[in-house]
Parts: structure tokens; sequence; C-alpha cells
């Protein structure tokens, strides 16, 4: 033995012991990791290559005794059994609102289908989507059982026949029958299948021979003067791995629901400097291509990283350690040239959606009506509720004008619409209501009476409908009888005058009036009415109705004061389908939602819809896909009428849009959604007042399973793991480590006592249990950073927190300490419905400079058949409310994102949420899965990894919000422990990407790569990757200037507005 080296002073800080005397100052350390070096065994699995040997420390090697090293001090905020909420910054509060749950909270995203093929349409298709189009959009994704058969048929019966085939007719091996006729369509179907086999076999040849296609890596992409090139090619070509020839045994797209062909846009840039974050805005951060009638439509541009090809390994280690640590140190030096695949959807996106309710800002929020009313009508600032009771309130100070009862109970208002007016002044003062008798009134809100009145106006028919256009009414009856009253020599409606009669279709399920025309739909047919020609051929604008096939019953409709040429139609099935207003022809189709739309409103730029879910979504349909502005639960019932008050332009001075719902309260919302633009305004110009500064971070994920830091020094080739994923040759300047089931959750006994005995004194052996297995593992992280980071950097412990079997662990450069504030932890359980903290995830988040960023450790619900019972916790986990609440105003704006407040995890600007997410693969047998694991055939099993699928085919999903890096390695889940074979138990599990890491923050984080490692003491293999981050500083001078410029341009788009509503 050598003599022993002197002690080295160590490199992690942690925060100063606690004055708590109950817990100890110190904590016994376990043998330096420097006595775990091992030498590589290789792997001998036939699956992917074990991990290379780690690098040779650059220092004189050290002797295998236990060394003498410092006492590290843990203070309480550091203990496993501390409180759930921490606070390490001092000066904070230790207390945080209870948790409001919004998991129920519905996204309505949407399908798009095309009536017809369109020439030269681009769709843009993301790398990262794998899932085939063939799934329905209305179901969640198919779960299977672990022993489900394969497609694919390996043997059968003799092929001998009682009946000989017929000619041109397939006869199964296995069948005594002849089959029945093949359709033409079927066979036309056969014929494209096998051209298309053909080109993809010919593709892999051309690979095989040496063709490949190369990308490079660069800095996080923006999409500020981006140059868009849109071109239609071979999926092959693109790397999709959806149309992998080797999937045939997938099912057939679904004919009933036409989709866009599949196509791949590239943005190439060359840059050397840094860059900004991306623009927000529709001109900047869009590309325009034709739609269907020749009007430009933008796309947004959302940044996918790309990968380089020799990154596209079936394990993701071709390469050796350093040499991607080389390659990490490279893309963080500069921004080269990069080619990155726009993305696109299925559904809108809803990726940037803004959760803030736009409230009013001036006078009434909201009016409970305390009747039943289905129906009112707005004027400035006059609100109008009618049915058994009509009432009236002026908005401005909240105040009811007139509570009028119709007398008899059989009478009941049925229609409603304020009359035309001289001028400005007097609009909102007169309205007409109709009844289910046929009767027609004139209501003075002024004087609170009834200035005119039609008896038997449609005799005894119901009216069902009233409209108000230019100077002139229409009532339009049930019986299908329209009346037209036209203006006196005093140029106004006038009851007392004879109207113009005219008879159109019945059974009316809803109609609007544009540009003149009656557009009317019964059911799913449309037709089109012109009141006031001469004669009935052009009374009907079209001889035959316009009928959208595969949609349900009309419900609603709108036209969009920006878009005149076009008319949107909602429907039961939750499909939107677009007319044009001159050549009266389908546009296209587009499903937004899996639910019924009650209702459509056009309110400036956007379409706002209304659902049974009490959701209101605000959607901009000039984009490709549509995206979804803002959403927020407006009723907590189903919202029955949206009304768009456009007359509140040069009235109130603002667009002011109300809506009802089935709890009889009318809530009054900005239409112009002036927070929001003001908000997106300041993000767009945040350049002007913000410096921007590029960090590192490391981001791993380990199911441990209930293994302690000691089985790694009895494992040779398991030893070099952590030394691997902290990159020692280029340090990051953050280390996040999640670990699941650090404690054995197959313990029934402890299960049993930790869920009921809860709220008792715990077995002090088992508590004890618990508590060591997080503080050994904290205490080998940082013996591990402290031994094999470079003497100069040291790190402090930021935070620790545990929930049963999940732990966390996060560390930072000590230079960024004094940066960072508002820390805070807390979590979310999920087992047995939310009491159990067997499943959930912990929630870390902070301030770093001006940046919020978000760390999520989650473990979510197993079982091959339970994908609805992990998206369901996806959804709790996500949508709670259980962070501290930001009441700042300004710092909401400049810290988080989407309106949020920063309680919930997707209002921070960085998020990164990782875990055992627990998918599995579907419709597949284990047998099959390892077949193809072997045969590297990847993209046939991602075509059906459940968390794919669910992005793909659920519009409800709510990790459609995160990104992913390509998957390039083997399925993580299960194995035995100690090799790389997988699961031979009697359960014989299916292999699946259960551990896996996402992330979002547009424009703010890039994932520069994604690997699994090789440690084979637990059933799951880790996985890490690398990320880089922007982070900001505002400059608070710089930032009055630019919120000053930000309300100037505000005043323009209302002038704007103003002329496009007048």
């Amino acid at each position: 033995m050598g003599p022993a080296s002197p002690p080295r002073t160590s490199s992690i800080v942690q925060p100063q012991p606690s004055n708590d005397s109950s817990k100890p100052s110190h904590l016994p350390l376990t043998p330096s990791s420097n006595t775990l070096a091992t030498a590589n065994t290789g792997s001998m699995s036939p699956y992917p290559p074990a991990v290379p040997p780690s690098r040779t420390p650059n220092r004189s090697p050290k002797p295998k005794e236990p060394m003498q090293r410092p006492t590290v001090p843990v203070s309480a905020m550091q203990s496993p059994v501390t409180a759930v909420v921490h606070h390490s910054m001092p000066g904070k509060p230790s207390s945080m609102p209870p948790p409001v749950n919004r998991a129920e909270k519905p996204k309505i995203p949407s399908k798009r289908s095309i009536p017809e093929s369109r020439s030269g349409w681009t769709a843009l298709e993301p790398t990262k989507e794998t899932i085939p189009d063939r799934i329905s959009p209305f179901n969640t994704p198919p779960s299977s059982s672990e022993d489900v058969p394969e497609f694919e048929h390996s043997g059968g019966r003799p092929t001998h026949s009682l009946h000989p085939a017929k000619p041109g007719l397939h006869v199964r091996p296995d069948s005594y029958f002849p089959p029945p006729p093949v359709h033409h369509s079927v066979d036309a179907m056969r014929e494209a299948r096998k051209i298309s086999v053909s080109y993809s076999a010919r593709a892999r040849e051309a690979r095989d021979n040496g063709f490949k296609l190369t990308a490079n890596v660069s800095g996080i992409p923006s999409s500020q003067g981006a140059v868009v090139t849109a071109h239609r090619g071979n999926n092959s070509l693109t790397g999709d791995p959806t149309k992998n020839s080797e999937s045939t045994n997938a099912p057939e797209h679904r004919r009933t629901m036409p989709t866009r062909p599949h196509a791949a846009s590239q943005v190439t840039r060359s840059s050397t400097e840094y860059l900004p974050p991306p623009r927000r805005s529709a001109v900047s951060g869009t590309h325009t291509i034709p739609s269907r009638n020749g009007s430009p439509v933008h796309h947004p541009t959302f940044p996918i990283p790309s990968r380089t090809s020799s990154d596209l390994s079936l394990s993701g280690h071709s390469r050796t350690p350093s040499q991607r640590v080389d390659t990490i140190r490279s893309d963080l030096s500069s921004l080269e040239q990069e080619v990155v695949i726009l993305p696109t959807s299925d559904y809108p996106d809803s990726t940037r959606a803004n959760r803030r309710p736009p409230r009013a800002s001036i006078g009434t929020q909201q009016i409970d009506t305390k009747y039943e009313t289905r129906l009112f009508d707005i004027c400035g600032q006059y609100l109008c509720t009618t049915g058994y009771i009509t009432r009236a309130w002026n908005l401005t100070s909240g105040t009811m004008l007139l509570d009028l009862s119709h007398g008899e109970r059989e009478i009941k208002i049925t229609a409603i619409a304020f009359k035309p007016s001289f001028n400005t002044e007097e609009e909102g003062l007169r309205v007409w209501l109709g009844s289910n008798y046929g009767d027609i009134q004139e209501l003075d809100l002024s004087s609170q009476s009834i200035t005119q009145m039609k008896p038997q106006a449609h005799a005894r028919r119901e009216i069902i409908k009233m409209y108000r256009h230019q100077d002139s009414m229409w009532s339009l009856d049930e019986d299908g009888k329209l009346h037209v009253w036209p203006p006196d020599e005093k140029g106004l409606p006038n009851l007392q005058r004879s109207p113009l009669v005219h008879r159109v279709t019945k059974g009316h399920t809803y109609s609007i009036v544009i540009g003149g025309n009656l557009w009317l739909a019964t059911g799913k047919e449309i037709r089109i009415f012109k009141p006031g020609a001469s004669g009935d051929a052009s009374f009907c604008v079209i001889q035959q109705p316009l009928v959208q096939p595969n949609t349900g019953d009309v419900t609603s409709g709108a036209v969009i004061s920006s878009q005149p040429q076009r008319v949107y139609f909602g429907h039961t099935d939750g499909k939107v389908s677009i007319y044009s207003t001159n050549e009266y022809k389908c546009i296209e189709v587009v499903n937004v939602s899996v639910y019924k739309i009650n209702t459509l409103a056009g309110a400036g730029d956007y379409l706002w819809a209304g659902y049974n879910t009490g959701m209101i979504y605000v959607y901009d349909t000039r984009t490709q896909p549509w995206r979804v502005m803002k959403d927020w639960l407006a009723h907590d019932n189903p919202v029955l009428s949206i009304v768009v008050d456009r007359r509140s332009i040069w009235k109130l001075g603002y667009l002011q849009v109300a809506s009802i719902g089935v709890d009889n309260a009318v809530r009054l919302w900005d239409g112009m959604l002036e927070d929001d633009w003001l908000e997106n305004d300041m993000h767009d110009h945040d350049t002007e007042y913000c410096e921007f500064r590029e960090i590192t971070a490391v981001v791993a994920t380990w199911n441990a399973g209930a293994t302690t830091p000691s089985n790694l020094r009895y494992e040779d080739k398991d030893s070099n793991f952590f030394q691997e994923v902290i990159c020692t040759s280029n340090p990051p300047d953050i280390l996040v480590f999640g670990f699941q089931e650090l404690v054995d959750l197959d313990d029934k006994r402890l299960t049993a006592k930790s869920l009921f005995k809860g709220s008792k004194k715990k077995d002090s052996t088992e508590q004890e249990h618990m508590s060591r297995q997080y503080r050994d593992w904290r205490d080998y992280l940082v013996r591990v950073i402290d031994d094999n980071m470079p003497s100069a950097q040291s790190y402090y412990l930021l935070q620790t927190a545990n929930m049963v079997g999940l732990f966390s662990c996060v560390f930072i450069k000590s230079s960024l300490r004094t940066n960072i504030k508002n820390l805070q932890v807390t979590e979310v359980k999920r087992g047995l419905g939310g009491l159990h903290g067997n499943k959930g995830a912990l929630i870390l988040r902070f301030i770093l400079n001006d940046s919020s960023l978000c760390f999520v450790n989650c473990h979510l619900a197993a079982g091959q058949s339970q994908t609805v019972h992990r998206n369901s916790d996806a959804a709790a986990i996500l949508e709670t409310s259980s962070l501290p609440v930001e009441s700042d105003p300004i710092t909401r704006i400049d810290n988080y994102v989407g309106g949020g407040d920063g309680s919930m995890i997707m209002d921070h600007e960085i998020c990164v949420l990782n875990g055992d997410l627990n998918y599995r693969i579907d419709t597949m047998g284990r047998d099959a899965v390892v077949k193809a694991v072997k045969a590297n055939n990847l993209p046939r099993l991602l075509e059906r990894d459940q968390l794919l699928v669910s992005r793909k085919r659920n519009p409800g999903f709510r990790l459609r919000a995160f990104n992913e890096l390509p998957i390039t390695f083997a399925p993580t889940y299960k194995y035995d422990i100690g090799t790389d074979n997988y699961d031979s138990s009697e359960k014989h599990r299916s292999p699946a990407w259960c551990d896996r890491i996402l992330y979002r923050g547009v424009g703010r984080i890039k994932q520069l790569n994604y690997i699994r490692h090789e440690l084979r003491i637990s059933d799951h293999r880790p996985v890490s990757g690398v990320f880089k981050m922007r982070i900001k500083t505002i400059i608070q001078k710089k930032r009055a200037t630019v919120w000053q410029e930000c309300e100037g341009r505000l005043e323009v788009a209302k002038r704007k507005l103003e002329k496009d509503v007048k």
C-alpha cells in the first residue's frame, strides 16, 4: 500500500445545519466513490451494447482505504422527513395556499379533416411523432394484456380446400371456404400498399448502400427571421418512422376521416452569434401557404432540435463518453447551420395556450339572473335576459333596470334582439321580444314599458329566432315562416307595418345572417336564402343544400370580422366546417373537440367556442394547425351561448363578449384579450430590455428498485454510471437526479402501514429505514460530484425532496447560488385517487435571475392496461395549483408564461418532467416486442408506444404540451436484475419505454442528447439528457420604456379593430 493522499477539501457546498437539536448535525459517509473503479467487462447481451468504460480521472490514483473527509453539515431542510414545502432562501414565507384541483379541466384540441384533396397543400409533420394516422381520435389509445399475441401469422393449417379458389381471389391457408368477392376499392388500396412497400424497400436498399441523411445540431432554434421551405416528399426520406415498410400489420387509415398528405418542412439558418428567443407574433413567427380558396394561411414555426446521424444508434452508446462530451461542448460554443423540422399536429396546438380568464376590466364582470333563463342579448352597457321573466341591467353599475313578468305561466319569450336606433346614444334602449304564441313586443328600457305590440304576428307559431340586420328586423317561427320588418319613413322597423313574408325549410337547428343572406341549418344540411328578393328563384340562393359528410348536426356558427369571406359552423361531434360566403362551398372541416360545440362566436381575429364542460376556448384559425390562444373554465355548467357585442367598440371603447351557462349566470369578458396582447407584445420585444445567457443542465431519471449505493460497490460494470452522467469534462450548471422506488413499493406490509397509519406515529424502525435510504443516496451523490468534478469547480446542494419512493436531488454551481430566489418544493399524491404517495410527483421550482424553472419527478400508474389512469395522473399533476401564487402582476408577466401566476407547473418558462411514466407498448405480445428489439426495429415499437399514441390521438392528453427528443435506444423496462435479459419471470412482462424525459419552453430550452445507461442492479435502465437553457435578466429602466411603447401599439390595434367592426 502506498502512502495515503492528503485529504481534499469538499467542493460540495450544502446549507447550514438547522438549530433543531433533535436532528444530527452531520451524517455518516459511505466509503469514497474512488474505491468503486472497475474494469469494463463488456456486454454479453444481444440487445444494446454496454456503457463504455469511464474516463480515468486526471489526477493520481487514490488508495483503496476510506479517506478522511470533512464533515458535511446538513440542514433540516435537507432531511428526508421534512415538510412538503421547503424554503431555502432567506426571507421567504413557508406557507402556501391549499392546492386547487384543476385536473378535470378538459382540453379540446382538434383533428383536422379535409373535404377534398387540395393541390399544393403542404402539411407539416413532426419527426418526433412516430405514430401513424390510423387510430380514431375519439378514443383513448387501446391497451392490451401482457399476453396479447402478435398480429403476424407464423403458422396455420395446410392449405387444402374443399372448394377451388376463384380466379383473382386470395384464399387464406387456414380456411375451408372461399372468401367473398373483393371490392374494387379494397383491391386498389392493396395495390397502392404494394407500391408503397416497394418504394420503402428501395429506400432501405439506398441506405444500406451508404446514402444517409445528416443534420447538424446547433443552438436553440429561433423562429425570428426564419426562412421556411416547404416541400412534399417521400416519408422514408424525412425519417418518418410511421411509414416504416416493416410495419404492415397496422390497421388501415379510416376512410371516413380524410387527412392531409404528409410532408416535412425545413428551416435552414446559419449564425455564429447568440440568438434571442423566437418571436411569438403572427408575422415573424409564422409562414404562409395557400389555403383552399387561395387566400394565404399563416403557419407558426415550432422549432424541434435535430440530431446528427451519429446519434441514431440503437442504444445511444456508439460513441465514447468523451466523444459525447466533445460534441456537447461544440454545440454550446456556437450556433451553426441547422435543419429544423417544423412539427404539425392534427389538433389545434395548445402548447402555448393562456389560462388566465379574460375578465372585463371595466364595469360589472358577472350578473346572476337568479332565475332560469337561456336567452339574452347585450348592447353597450345594457344587458337583457328573458324567458318567463324579462330582466334588464346596467352593466356599468350592475343595477337592475327592469323586472317584467309576462302574465300567464304558459307565455314564454323565445326570441330576443335589440332594435336599431337613430344614433349611438339611443342604442340598446329598445328590444324586441318574440313569444311562444307568435306575439312580438317592443320593450323600452328607459321607460320600463312596452311601447308596441303585434299580437299573432306569426299566427300562434312559436318564434324561434329574431335577427337584427342593418335598419330592419327579421323574425322566424317554428313553421318556417320568415318575416322581414323593413324600416318606415323614419328609418326604423315598425311593428305597425306589414312585414314581407317568406317561407323557409322547417326543422331549424341554427341560423345566421351574413351579408343580407340567411344561412339556415336543418340538421346537417345548410341552405341559403336572400330575404327581400323577388321570386322564389332569387330567394333560394343555392338549389341544393350544403352537406358535409362525416359531420354531426349543425349547432352554432360565427363570422370573424377580419375574415368576412368565411363562415364557421360548429357540429355536435366537435367538428367545425368552414364555408366560403362568396362561392357557397365548403373550404375544409376541422376537428377541434371530442365534445359537442354548443356555441361559436367571432371576436376580433379569433374564434370563441363554448362546450358542455363549461370551458371556453379561443382559437386562432389563421395558422395551420389552429392555435389555442386561451382556454378557461367560464361556467361550472355547460356554456349555452356566447354573444359578441360589436357596438361596444364605439359605445364603451372596448370589445365586449358575454356568455351564459346553465348556472343562469351571465359573465362578461374582454374580447380584445388586452392583458394577453400586452403580455405577448412584451415578450416579442424582450430583446430590447433583457440580457440573455446560456446554461447547461443534466437530468437523470432512474427507477432504482429499492437499491442502495452499497449495491454499486459490488458490481464493477455498474459503478461508473454516475460519473458518466455528470459530464465531468464539461461540468453542467445544474444537476438534477430523479429516483423512483427508493423504497420497496412491493412490500405490502410497509405500504399498508403507510396507508392506514399515516396520521399516527409510524413505526420507528421502518421510518428510519426509509430516511436512511434517502440520506445514503444524497451522501453518495455528494461524494460522486466531489470526487469527479474539477477541483476548482464547487457545487451547492440546492434541495432534496422525497415522497414514499420518490426522491429528487438538485445541485447547482456555487456561482449561481446568489441568483436563485423563490425556491419551492411540493408534492402531488396520486395513489388511491390522490390519498397515497406511492404514485404521484415531486415538483421543484425556482427563479434563476428572471427566468422560472420547474423540475418534475413523476411515478405514474403501473399496468399494461392502465393508459387512461396514467393520463389522468399526468393531468392531475400538471393541473394542480400546489405552488404558492405570485400576487404581483408585473412579476407574473416577467417570470411566468401563459397567463400563469406560478402556482402550476406549466406557468413556468422552462419545464423538465422526468420519471417512470409507465407507458407501455400496445397491441404486441412480449415475444414480438423482444424480437423487434433484437432486430433493431424500434420504429415498429414506437408506433405502438402508449405515450406517443396518446400524443397523436388523444386531444385531451396533457403531456402533448411537452416535447421529447426522438427515442433511439432500446426499451428500458423490464430486465432480469443483474442481466441484459428482459423479464423471464412468471409474469413475463413485455419490454417498454417506461423511463422518459420530457421538456417544454419554446425558444428557451434545447435537449442535446437522450441516452440510456447500462446499470443492471435494477429492473429499469436509467435515462439521462443534457439540456441547454436560455436565462434572461431584465433591465428595469429599459423595461419601463418598452412597456409604454407596447401600450401605444395596443391603442393602434384597437383602432384597427374598430374599423374592422364598422
